[in-house]
């Protein structure tokens, strides 16, 4: 080959090298919700400028942002300024994993909670309802011998009843 035709063989080596570097334009950004976006096209424009991490023909910033934690709660660890190491950010999983844990427990003890007073609701009724029919009721003392309800035990009873049911409404 005699040196001129390497020069446009040279020249159009350089030319594509450039192009494909524009072509290649990359663009990251955080978005709203805390989720990190790449692509080729420029965020949109309700995106605030320093949540646009790369641009072509910018700079990337020294030390990037890390993705979106959830809010610190007034008990959760305060996160400090800077990188953080990866034992301390195994102290905050454990930290929030234990906040979790107890929440889970409130939940379950308040839900049981919710079923006992539901039960007792459904007694106090059934009762209420069996005292109010007139029916005679039975009873038996510690001797095994049977005796009916009196009208005032009955009256007692009933007035058991809506005290309980008065917790149910």
């Amino acid at each position: 080959m005699s040196p001129p035709s390497r020069l446009p063989r040279l020249l159009a080596a350089c030319t594509l090298l450039l192009i494909s570097s524009l072509v290649h334009a990359q663009y990251s950004w955080i978005d709203a919700n805390g989720v990190r976006h790449f692509s080729d096209r420029p965020p949109p424009p309700s995106t605030p400028p320093h949540k646009i991490l790369k641009a072509p023909g910018r700079a990337a910033p020294a030390i990037q942002p890390a993705a979106a934690e959830p809010a610190p709660t007034a008990e959760a660890p305060v996160p400090s300024a800077g990188p953080r190491s990866l034992a301390q950010r195994e102290q905050d999983y454990r930290a929030r994993a234990r906040l979790r844990e107890e929440q889970d427990r409130k939940d379950a003890a308040e839900l049981q909670r919710r079923r006992d007073l539901a039960q007792h609701c459904r007694d106090a009724r059934a009762m209420r309802a069996q005292v109010a029919s007139g029916v005679r009721i039975a009873k038996f003392d510690a001797k095994g011998e049977r005796s009916f309800m009196t009208d005032e035990e009955r009256a007692a009873q009933l007035a058991r009843a809506d005290k309980a049911l008065a917790q149910c409404r």
